[in-house]
């Protein structure tokens, strides 16, 4: 069984502590669990959690390394988050790290990622908010903060909070297929999916819903994905201009509208083909993406896949004829 470690060090975020547990031993095939999740400390002493309290932990460092997969979850410590350095505690645990486990981090676990130099030349993320302090600190990582997750193989590192949900989502789905993530993500009562590269929610002014917000028009045009939705028709829908429309879609969702119907219909069309037996035809159609041609281009360029690869990989009956 795949083991994950998280590891937890002061001041630990207690909802980034949560997550990969939560997920990870919600994750099972016929019955069985995929997953031997647990939780230590860089020594045997309780752990301070961010929120308040002291969490006693049932293993010490030395679960590290039996590890498949290392998690690291949001932390206060001093030295990463304020200096640039790696307490010798703190070394000493990740030095026992197999060579072969995977390394994620959750929200400003990336600052101990960087203090570790296991990010340098590397692209990753973090939280929004302590991005200026983390280009300060560790400048040979190509940090882009902008994103909710980065995937770069066997390191990969998360936005704030809920984006360490979407990165445990994707690493599920590329372990053990859309199926397995699918229903992880019901019993979790989370979102399936969220696309790594969706932009983090920034601090941003939002218009309320009695004072213009498109909701009504996005969740309208969400139904209608198969329709063609010019931008004209989406102001009229909303009672705005096409300048205001354009101005308020793009300050709540971070997107102008062409781009967000773009990728709303690339995530209705693999959704299609992680679901049903359509035809790629059919899938780009019912996406409102025109014809194969079209969703192989967007596909593509979305996830650097084409349909046919994407529904054997993500496919829920995989062994069915396509």
């Amino acid at each position: 069984m795949h083991r994950v470690v998280v590891l937890a060090i002061d001041e630990v975020v207690g909802y980034d502590m949560q997550i990969p547990p939560q997920l990870f031993r919600s994750a099972t095939r016929a019955g069985q669990p995929l997953y031997d999740v647990r939780i230590c400390g860089v020594n045997d002493r309780p752990v301070r959690v961010s929120a308040g309290y002291t969490a006693t932990l049932d293993h010490g460092p030395e679960a590290l390394a039996e590890a498949d997969t290392v998690i690291i979850p949001g932390t206060r410590v001093h030295g990463p988050r304020r200096e640039g350095t790696l307490p010798g505690e703190i070394a000493d645990a990740l030095a026992r790290i197999p060579r072969h486990a995977r390394v994620m981090s959750i929200c400003t676990g990336a600052f101990v990622l960087g203090a570790a130099g296991i990010l340098d030349g590397r692209p990753a993320t973090t939280h929004w908010a302590y991005a200026d302090q983390f280009r300060d600190l560790y400048p040979a990582v190509d940090l882009d903060e902008n994103v909710l997750f980065v995937d770069d193989g066997d390191v990969l590192t998360s936005a704030g909070l809920a984006a360490g949900v979407d990165l445990c989502l994707h690493v599920l789905r590329a372990d053990h297929g859309s199926d397995v993530a699918n229903v992880a993500a019901r019993y979790c009562v989370v979102p399936p999916w969220r696309d790594g590269g969706q932009t983090q929610f920034i601090d941003r002014p939002l218009p309320g819903p009695g004072e213009g917000s498109t909701a009504r028009t996005r969740a309208w045009a969400l139904a209608r994905l198969a329709e063609p939705l010019e931008l004209a028709t989406l102001a009229a829908h909303a009672n705005m201009s096409v300048r205001t429309f354009s101005r308020r879609f793009r300050a709540e969702t971070g997107l102008p509208p062409r781009a967000w119907l773009t990728q709303q219909r690339v995530l209705h069309a693999r959704h299609l083909l992680e679901t049903t037996d359509l035809p790629v035809d059919r899938v780009a159609a019912e996406a409102g993406l025109g014809g194969a041609a079209s969703l192989r281009q967007h596909l593509s360029a979305a996830i650097g896949v084409a349909p046919l690869a994407y529904r054997r990989t993500f496919s829920a009956t995989p062994e069915s004829s396509r």
